[in-house]
């Protein structure tokens, strides 16, 4: 019987694999991307939230009656198609101006408590509006100046500097303040009490402030929408001290329509049931804002002026004023044609400058908006919305969880 005989160099050695299979190597998975939260107090830019540069749709509302064909009219989802992918139309920019928003005042709501100085609580929201926003110049920032308009004061009051006044737990406090990107504006504005007398007050401008928004519409009158918010408002009463209270339109305020880089774009919606014909259209941009009184329901200018604005059709008149001529040069390079206030140009190092900002508010190029306010010893009260009248649906941009 033969033998095989193997050399060292022949003899070849074959692995063995249990099964027939190789053992893989497990891959490693990437970590998921963790979604950054925003901080408190507000900081985080929305850019780095939303990174693919969408932000959320407001609250939508169909149209109805002659209108509700709107909602499924193909035609209509082309013209908004079209409006999207506008750099000068896109709803981007006001959907992100609406987001800083939302997320500037659920922080403020949480911060804002008796005792604080309404400087504090009017830069606490500027600050954050200014990070969330990503402030560029003209490109993006505030929209205007924080109102924080105190019981019988309705609107445009922010402190100027050196104002000392503190928030009391008595106080009504309407906080109205605005963000802007690309020039489209965001306006809106709600009303804070710390004890229950006011409670009906403040329930009855909420009401009305929705009732504005959900009979505005393409082809409504303006005249018809402001009857339907006094009919909603002068349902509601308010017992003060054993008395009983009608809670009162304010009937020389409005809402209004809102351009580009212009918070009052020429359409209001008054308070009270009037004639005015003209319509609301579509694509047109609005400020549904409302307020209620209990006292004669009438404001009128009292106080120190904060507010300001360059008028977009200002007459071309000489200023003999040399630190006139600066400070509109100043103006109209750090805010165009957007409202600022007093303490705004203190940031930015003007000083001295109440001359001059007084000359150009009597040559016409400057608007002063003084504060308004009802008769001493009455409360007011402020909710607004700002709603998009796209060609299918209402949008209301800067709804939120908490009105």
């Amino acid at each position: 019987m033969s033998r095989l005989h193997l050399t060292p160099a022949t003899l070849e050695v074959t692995p063995i694999y249990v099964g027939d299979t190789k053992k893989k190597k497990k891959k490693k998975k990437k970590p998921k991307k963790k979604r950054i939260e925003q901080s408190d107090p507000p900081r985080v830019g929305l850019s780095k939230i939303f990174t693919d540069g969408v932000y959320p749709e407001g609250e939508i509302q169909p149209y109805k009656d002659d209108n509700a064909w709107r909602t499924t009219s193909e035609e209509k989802r082309y013209l908004e198609k079209m409006a999207m992918e506008d750099p000068e139309v896109t709803y981007q920019n006001i959907r992100r101006a609406a987001e800083v928003h939302r997320q500037v005042r659920q922080y403020a709501r949480k911060y804002i408590r008796p005792g604080q100085s309404l400087t504090k609580i009017a830069e606490y929201i500027e600050n954050g509006t200014r990070a969330l926003v990503e402030e560029n110049g003209l490109e993006c920032g505030v929209g205007f100046p924080t109102g924080l308009s105190l019981n019988n004061c309705a609107a445009h009051f922010t402190p100027n500097a050196g104002d000392t006044t503190i928030l009391q737990s008595g106080d009504i406090l309407k906080v109205d303040f605005g963000v802007h990107v690309k020039g489209r504006i965001l306006d809106s504005a709600f009303t804070l009490t710390w004890e229950p007398t006011y409670d009906r007050l403040v329930e009855a401008v909420k009401a009305a402030t929705d009732t504005g928004i959900r009979e505005a519409g393409i082809d409504v009158r303006l005249g018809e929408l402001a009857g339907y918010i006094q009919e909603t408002m002068e349902s509601y009463e308010v017992e003060v001290k054993g008395k009983v209270l009608p809670v009162k339109p304010i009937e020389n305020l409005s809402g209004h329509s809102i351009g580009m880089y212009q918070i009052h774009g020429g359409k209001s919606v008054l308070l009270v049931k009037n004639e005015d014909p003209t319509k609301m259209e579509e694509g047109d941009y609005f400020a549904i804002e409302t307020f209620g009184s209990t006292g004669r329901g009438r404001v009128v200018d009292n106080g120190d002026c904060s507010h300001f604005a360059k008028i977009i059709d200002a007459p071309r008149v000489p200023i003999r004023l040399t630190s006139a001529k600066s400070l509109l040069r100043t103006i109209s390079t750090n805010f165009g044609t957007l409202p600022f206030c007093r303490r705004y140009l203190d940031r930015i190092g003007e000083s001295k400058y109440l001359l001059a900002l007084n000359h150009l508010v009597q040559q016409g190029i400057i608007q002063d908006y003084p504060p308004l306010c009802d008769a001493i010893g009455s409360m007011t009260a402020q909710f607004e919305h700002t709603i998009l009248l796209r060609p299918t649906v209402k949008e209301v941009v800067s709804r939120g969880d908490d009105y």
